[in-house]
């Protein structure tokens, strides 16, 4: 099949969890055998108006981020392309009406995978960008409600989760054991203190944690773990790569997720994987509670008090190291809805 992603602003420019899925989503149908090419602002050094590592194509429609010649040069491109799908990012909206046309001239379906981490547009051209395309896709419940909110028809969204690589998860040596870990960087929306005070609750316990992840408040949270005097036994470790944050997860008893704001709970998906007892503190604006509403040995928590004393129940549960049951989250099982996605909607066009 062949693909055309429309990404104005790649993760080389903007980066965040949105693009870096998109673009990952790219490799790995690539790797699958599609032809991949995203149509995007030139990020690359040269002249050269293509450019294929990982074997996807990388099709420069503008020299840099300029939404009006991105916008005007899209549908041409597009066009000459061919695409059997389209498939967009929804940032800035006026993209979308572009591919949107592209693909029209094309006969051609449009997605646009709307995550949720780039703020919604001003309400008239929200309008205009939720109806176009033929179908809509969320990493989660919470971002598909913000959508249909937005004004997206209800049968044009589908919900498909992050994924994550389970043969490093079953291949990775455990670290050192610890019994609770925590994940997120460390900025306005991590809210480490829901966390901090249910350890502080359990001082005379013997346990140990660990933080992973790095950001402007780190130092602040630094300090509230000794305001509460457990720092002796929380270890920051900094962000960390994605092998060792599995390792940090294969060698500990509980994951909790407290974050304010979560578009999709990765770390919390790759700790189940490893094994780890997930225990969720309840957040509005956070779709964490959607992993574990269905799942043993897990828990929904909404005060610090909760947190500590499901610690404490789960002192009385097996360690694991992996949890096959979210093999359902692999990247090639997810790849594979996406690719059931594309040739039903190619399917209704009576394309093929």
């Amino acid at each position: 099949m062949r693909v055309a992603v429309v990404a104005m602003e790649t993760s080389h420019y903007r980066d965040t969890d949105g693009r870096r899925r998109i673009e990952r989503i790219a490799r790995e149908l690539a790797d699958a055998g599609h032809e991949v090419s995203v149509f995007c602002s030139q990020w690359w050094e040269g002249f050269d108006k293509r450019f294929a590592p990982e074997g996807v194509t990388y099709r420069a429609v503008t020299v840099s981020p300029t939404e009006p010649s991105f916008c005007t040069r899209l549908p041409a491109l597009l066009t000459k392309f061919r695409p059997d799908i389209v498939h967009a990012i929804p940032s800035p909206p006026s993209v979308v009406l572009a591919a949107n046309l592209g693909a029209s001239l094309s006969r051609s379906p449009l997605v646009v995978e709307w995550y949720g981490d780039d703020s919604l547009p001003e309400a008239h051209r929200t309008d205009w960008s939720v109806r176009v395309p033929d179908q809509f896709v969320t990493p989660s419940e919470l971002v598909q409600t913000r959508l249909w909110e937005a004004g997206a028809a209800t049968d044009r969204t589908t919900v498909l989760p992050e994924s994550i690589d389970m043969d490093l998860v079953r291949e990775a040596d455990p670290a050192e054991e610890v019994d609770v870990v925590y994940a997120h960087p460390l900025d306005e929306s991590a809210n480490v203190e829901s966390l901090f005070l249910g350890l502080a609750e359990l001082r005379r316990k013997d346990w140990s944690a660990t933080i992973v992840g790095d950001g402007p408040e780190r130092a602040t949270y630094e300090r509230e773990a000794a305001d509460l005097r457990i720092d002796d036994r929380v270890e920051f470790v900094g962000a960390c790569d994605r092998e060792r944050r599995v390792s940090i997860y294969k060698g500990a008893h509980v994951f909790v997720q407290t974050a304010f704001r979560e578009c999709f709970a990765t770390d919390l998906l790759w700790a189940l994987a490893c094994g780890c007892i997930g225990i969720v503190e309840y957040q509005a604006e956070s779709s964490g509670h959607e992993l574990v509403e269905h799942r043993d040995r897990s828990f929904r928590v909404t005060t610090p008090q909760e947190i500590a004393d499901r610690i404490v129940e789960s002192a009385d549960l097996e360690r694991r190291t992996v949890d096959e049951s979210l093999s359902e989250f692999d990247h090639e099982a997810v790849r594979g809805e996406y690719e059931d996605l594309y040739a039903r909607l190619v399917e209704e066009r009576g394309l093929f």
